[in-house]
């Protein structure tokens, strides 16, 4: 895969049926690989937050697919397909928010069954590993374009600020709101970067920061709740951040916080940009049925499980993602162009041109 060896960071890799990923739980006090064949280790990883972001997990939840085929010893193409049908059962149960995971796994069970017809395993195995890696590229090249086109927004001397880490870590490579990040830069546009430290799991802090100076492009970091100081001081050009989920409606859910951001931005007159593939649009969901994962309350409590910062066992709300209304949405970003409101006409002629692939 050319595209794939020409990135600096490789989150995911394919590595003759076994799949291998940069433990970013571990970052960035530790640059530790992992590799299984293991669907249940995978899933664990994506639990754990080992892998995390939206379309990272929805690419390793194509390349455990094709894992499970590829390793698995089925004499038959219906037991083979019975192998890969229960691989994904166990995938689709890691993560309830991310769009990303259940698109991919939907691509990959419907590529099974097509590919079934034929009566052939090793033709089987071999059609889901290449659908895999193309999901792969495709979220890669995806990226790529996102940032030449979300570049376009970007003025010579702006400081962007984002949240969470959408970066090369959050996707195949590259990434979505760090990508047009990534791409202003290689433009030679003087940009800097507000990060915000993205409590309770410091994704802002660990990875966005470990990302940006490993690109040597200029960033600062700061707290969750400086973010009002930082636009009413004037020292916030433009918002970008990603998507876990995007609604036809233009509803953006994204990690806690974002909400928050939004509705500063909106009050201190500051574009606010969402970034991501088209594949994160969810045609199907209302606004009120986003399921919004709630993880464990050790996280609130302590700082990364190592430093108790708070009462034992005080009471704790901890969802992971937020959503934004369309209202506060300047445009949302993806590989297939920019869309603005009113969303339910932009972003459904987006998903068109993903459909005519």
């Amino acid at each position: 895969m050319e595209v794939f060896e020409r990135l600096a960071i490789k989150p995911l890799e394919w590595r003759d049926g076994a799949v291998r990923w940069i433990d970013v739980s571990r970052l960035p006090w530790e640059e530790r690989v992992v590799e299984t064949r293991d669907v249940e280790r995978l899933a664990k990883a994506i639990e754990r937050l080992e892998i995390r972001g939206a379309p990272a997990i929805g690419v390793a939840a194509a390349l455990g697919i094709a894992m499970a085929a590829y390793n698995s010893d089925a004499e038959t193409v219906e037991q083979l397909l019975r192998d890969v049908e229960r691989a994904a059962e166990r995938l689709r149960r890691t993560r309830p928010t991310a769009y990303n995971l259940f698109w991919a796994i939907d691509r990959m069970l419907g590529t099974a069954r097509r590919a079934a017809q034929s009566g052939d395993t090793d033709g089987l195995r071999r059609t889901l590993v290449e659908e895999a890696l193309r999901v792969m590229r495709e979220d890669i090249e995806a990226n790529m374009t996102m940032g030449r086109i979300g570049a376009e927004l970007v003025e010579d001397g702006d400081t962007i600020l984002t949240h969470c880490n959408t970066g090369a870590l959050a996707t195949a490579g590259y990434g979505t709101a760090l990508g047009v990040v990534r791409a202003a830069w290689e433009q030679g546009k003087k940009i800097s970067v507000i990060a915000t430290e993205t409590r309770p799991l410091l994704q802002g802090a660990r990875l966005t920061v470990w990302e940006l100076v490993k690109e040597g492009i200029p960033v600062r970091l700061i707290t969750d709740n400086m973010v009002g100081y930082v636009m009413a001081k004037g020292l916030v050009s433009k918002v970008f951040l990603g998507a876990d989920r995007i609604l036809l409606t233009g509803h953006v859910t994204n990690k806690i916080g974002t909400y928050t951001i939004a509705v500063l931005a909106k009050r201190h007159r500051v574009p606010f940009y969402v970034v991501a593939p088209t594949s994160t649009i969810d045609p199907r969901t209302r606004p009120e049925d986003i399921v919004i994962e709630e993880r464990s309350p050790e996280e609130v409590r302590t700082v990364l499980g190592k430093l108790t910062i708070t009462v034992p066992n005080v009471e704790v709300y901890n969802p992971a993602f937020d959503t934004t209304p369309p209202e506060l949405v300047s445009a949302i970003i993806t590989e297939k162009g920019i869309a603005r409101p009113p969303y339910p006409e932009s972003l459904s002629k987006l998903l068109g041109k993903r459909s005519a692939r």
